[in-house]
């Protein structure tokens, strides 16, 4: 996720308005959980202060992962604060439908499953005669099936007991499938399937849970919108947003507080324009996260796009987000390129950066935080 992810925990990422960690624990309270203990390390204190010591009615305990060893040993740092007895186990960057959520806790020991096209880059679930699983496999280039395991799990009380004989893998990691192993030995374990997840570990899949967590939205005007503005499907506009005249919205869109649009803007297409952030005239904005403080100064397009906190986007700004060779967009990600599987993705764009009038930015492109791109010029390649 970097640059997003230079001074806040992926988890804490805006999503439709609040942190991806946030929809995922709504989905955990929704689907029945009583108790919740976040497991938190880098920048932990975003999540304390969103979360506090309850959230949704349901009491909030936190437990620090000193370091990053593993998967099990991030659950094994919850055990100090986590109630006897079978407990469930989610993912903090992922999203889950409540439905399959309500099954998967009604099923344990279980493991949550989601069917994909192509499982080779995920950990694939194998399953005896009778449909109960096995095992996992990571990453196989030869799949034993194409249900995924999807990061959502159901243990049983002893595996309280299990966490500590996890030993490292070979990536030298305590792996959380060890205890799922552990599981299968002693149990029958149910593949309960999803009918909705997302992984949200790169950026342009930032721009997918927005699209989907935009769908739930109901039209909602608290904010001051101008008589001759024109919105269009579910759009809100919070309280302290302005939408100034000639401004057309095509929802699913967000105004947040203290934010303002226009005047002759337009935007459209799963969009949020985040807390004081600003959309100019003649701006037009679309299926983008502008995050808090952001500001697409005017005669600027954004498409399909991702900006960082008091990002500024200097007059004329335009942003490419379609190959015209007809291929995919490619993004880097931990120093190499990969295919997004996107038609349509513009710029991911770290805090701070500012950019001169009159500048391009092609299709794709990463800008580091607080980095610069002169009046002018064109953009084609990380910087």
């Amino acid at each position: 996720m970097w640059p997003l992810t230079d001074a806040r925990p992926k988890p804490m990422l805006p999503v439709a308005g609040k942190p991806l960690v946030a929809h995922t624990v709504d989905a955990a309270v929704e689907a029945g959980a009583t108790e919740l203990v976040l497991v938190v390390g880098y920048e932990a204190d975003d999540v304390r202060s969103f979360f506090g010591e309850e959230y949704a009615g349901v009491s909030v305990e936190y437990a620090v992962q000193e370091e990053q060893l593993g998967t099990a040993d991030a659950v094994r740092s919850a055990l100090e604060v986590l109630e006897s007895g079978s407990f469930a186990v989610l993912n903090g960057d992922a999203l889950y439908d409540v439905p399959s959520l309500s099954d998967l806790y009604d099923g344990g020991p279980a493991v949550g499953s989601f069917e994909v096209d192509d499982p080779t880059s995920y950990g694939v679930l194998e399953t005896d005669d009778e449909g109960n699983v096995t095992g996992v496999v990571e990453k196989p280039s030869d799949p034993p099936s194409n249900l995924i395991n999807a990061g959502a799990y159901v243990f049983p009380e002893e595996a309280h007991e299990w966490l500590f004989d996890v030993e490292a893998s070979e990536r030298g990691e305590l792996e959380l499938t060890d205890v799922l192993s552990r599981a299968c030995e002693s149990y029958e374990v149910q593949p309960v399937a999803f009918d909705r997840w997302l992984d949200v570990g790169r950026p342009w899949e930032l721009l997918e849970a927005n699209e989907w967590k935009l769908e739930e939205i109901e039209t909602r005007i608290d904010g001051e919108v101008s008589e001759d503005a024109e919105l269009n499907g579910p759009v809100v506009v919070e309280e302290g947003a302005v939408v100034r005249s000639g401004v057309v919205i095509d929802g699913p869109a967000l105004v947040q507080s203290g934010a303002s649009v226009g005047p002759n803007a337009y935007v459209r297409g799963a969009t949020v324009v985040g807390p004081n952030a600003k959309v100019g005239h003649a701006v037009e904005v679309k299926n983008s996260i502008l995050m808090e403080g952001a500001t697409v100064g005017h005669l600027s397009y954004a498409g399909d796009s991702v900006l960082g906190r008091d990002v500024n986007f200097g007059a004329g700004t335009k942003v490419a987000n379609l190959r015209h060779d007809g291929e995919t967009v490619t993004l880097t990600v931990k120093e190499r390129r990969v295919d997004t599987g996107r038609r349509k993705l513009g710029v991911i764009v770290g805090d701070g950066v500012k950019t001169g009038i009159n500048s391009s930015l092609n299709a794709g492109v990463v800008l580091s935080p607080e980095a610069t791109v002169m009046p002018g010029e064109s953009v084609t390649r990380d910087r």
